[in-house]
């Protein structure tokens, strides 16, 4: 059972192979996700990393589960930062729904500790990213740089 949690909800006016494509990327992943690129097979059991722009790996870990365009699930480890590093690993779902003229995005971010470091940054983190996404797919441009 995980003791720390959080879950973050938006629509997007795209479709879910749009939103897949846009989550699994590499080169769209580093417009909205401020430079920082993702770099997987995305395919369960393979790894999956975030590089900062300077090449170091901001977090890894492996890709637990791909049903494109519907569910991706990832065994994550902050990289970069010792006190979180030192939780060890979580899983952070996304969760793909058509609704209506857009899609539903869920993403619940989890680990097994009280009190998480590493969810409480990522609390400030993913409404950040996904205002980037949002915008990107349905204007063109992100909010924040």
């Amino acid at each position: 059972m995980t003791k720390s949690t959080f879950v973050y909800v938006s629509y997007i006016r795209t479709t879910p192979e749009k939103l897949w494509s846009a989550l699994t990327d590499a080169e769209f992943i580093k417009q909205y996700w401020f430079g920082v690129t993702g770099d997987s097979q995305w395919t369960p059991g393979s790894p999956w990393r975030l590089v900062f722009p300077d090449g170091r790996v901001a977090d890894s870990g492996e890709i637990l589960e791909a049903d494109p365009p519907r569910r991706l699930v990832i065994k994550w480890r902050n990289e970069f930062m010792p006190e979180m590093h030192a939780e060890g690993y979580g899983l952070c779902v996304f969760e793909i729904e058509p609704a209506g003229e857009a899609v539903k995005l869920s993403i619940t971010h989890s680990n097994d500790h009280e009190n998480s470091k590493f969810i409480a940054a990522v609390s400030g983190g993913w409404p950040r990213i996904i205002s980037n996404l949002k915008s990107l797919l349905e204007t063109g441009a992100v909010v924040l740089k």
